[in-house]
């Protein structure tokens, strides 16, 4: 833990939440920064632990319709040294000194080959409660982003990371919400975009139609979050998953951070060939943009065939928002991608589950849910 707020019961009826925002492939959170608060919306990424914003000055920034975080119109930051333990923690995130040796920095890399580096720093970070009272968090590392650019959405100014490193926000949140945070997310073509994102014990996912699976961690990847996929079915056809094994056990990580669902080639042909198979009506078309493999032109007949997703404990059935993406207006395609690196369990699959995390009890829990009414 790196921050110095742990006073906080996680009986404490201003359990942390944020609101939480669909955005064309990707889900942003808003939180607050500094001192006075200023509004940040950005990535919510289950998949990478650090904390950061585009900061002033900007050496190379990308294009973000907000404002830019002023580290120097906020009373409460610091930079960290590069002696102090938080720097020591974000060795994984590349971290290193400014030539003068004064100021910890940090450089990360995303699989899509997005990158952000900057200053590390300890900053207030402030989350909104349902009893309306904010949740001020001070001294929560995070990087101050002056060179950040890829594939980044201008509606987001950097990325909040969920993930099971030391430097993520639920790690920095700590014993305060019992190692407990849930989220729904809605489709991205919903009327209402919005829904929320919970820590603490409002993040406790139960009642009727909730189905649990292990968490399994890996030491030597402690950001990720791995389940165990056993198989895949479309209708009858039942598909047996291998993906990215470490020791026999975990073979997919879950990733709010991904848009789509990314599975071995061998498999990926398979599932794809038996969707195809079983799908009736509409109109098989290719993708536009040339990227996807199995596309369709939707009308009133098009019908999908049942797919369940069998993780250890849990079958999960999904529905077709959560097995074809929209391209454009005329074209559905299926969501999943051959990747024999990485397996992982994206946004697109997630949607309509409120899906809470019990790190603790190493849990991972799915219950179908209307997101756009949480």
């Amino acid at each position: 833990m790196l921050h110095l707020n742990s006073s906080r019961s996680i009986s404490d009826p201003s359990d942390p939440d944020a609101q939480l925002t669909a955005n064309n492939g990707e889900y942003l959170v808003n939180i607050s920064l500094g001192t006075p608060p200023f509004p940040i919306v950005a990535i919510a990424d289950t998949g990478s632990d650090i904390i950061w914003t585009q900061c002033k000055p900007c050496t190379d920034c990308y294009k973000q319709d907000a404002p830019l975080f002023d580290p120097k119109s906020s009373s409460s930051y610091r930079t960290v040294s590069c002696s102090s333990n938080a720097c020591n923690s974000l060795q994984s995130e590349g971290s290193s000194c400014s030539s003068d040796g004064s100021v910890c920095e940090y450089q990360v890399s995303y699989g899509d080959q997005s990158h952000t580096q900057g200053d590390v720093a300890a900053e207030t970070l402030t989350l909104e409660s349902k009893t309306g009272n904010p949740v001020a968090l001070p001294k929560t590392v995070i990087g101050c982003g002056h060179d950040n650019a890829g594939t980044f959405s201008p509606k987001g100014s950097g990325i909040v990371g969920l993930g099971g490193g030391p430097a993520s926000l639920v790690s920095q949140l700590g014993s305060s919400i019992g190692g407990k945070f849930s989220y729904c997310m809605v489709p991205y073509a919903a009327a209402k975009p919005t829904s929320t994102m919970n820590f603490g014990t409002n993040a406790v996912v139960s009642g009727n139609g909730v189905l649990s699976t292990p968490l399994i961690s890996d030491p030597s990847q402690p950001t990720f979050y791995f389940l165990q996929l056993e198989a895949v079915s479309v209708g009858s056809k039942k598909i047996a998953f291998q993906g990215s094994s470490i020791g026999g056990s975990g073979n997919i990580i879950i990733d709010s951070g991904t848009t789509l669902t990314l599975v071995p080639t061998d498999f990926f042909s398979q599932l794809s060939d038996a969707v195809e198979t079983q799908v009736t009506g509409g109109t098989k078309t290719s993708d536009p943009e040339g990227f996807f493999s199995l596309c369709y032109v939707p009308d009133s007949s098009l019908k999908l065939p049942p797919v369940t997703a069998h993780f250890k404990g849990a079958d999960v059935v999904l529905t077709s928002d959560n097995i074809f993406i929209q391209v454009n207006d005329k074209v559905v395609c299926l969501a999943f991608y051959a990747n024999d690196q990485l397996s992982i369990y994206g946004n697109v699959a997630q949607q309509n589950f409120l899906i809470g995390y019990d790190l603790p009890k190493q849990t991972l829990s799915f219950k179908p849910t209307d997101c756009t009414n949480t």
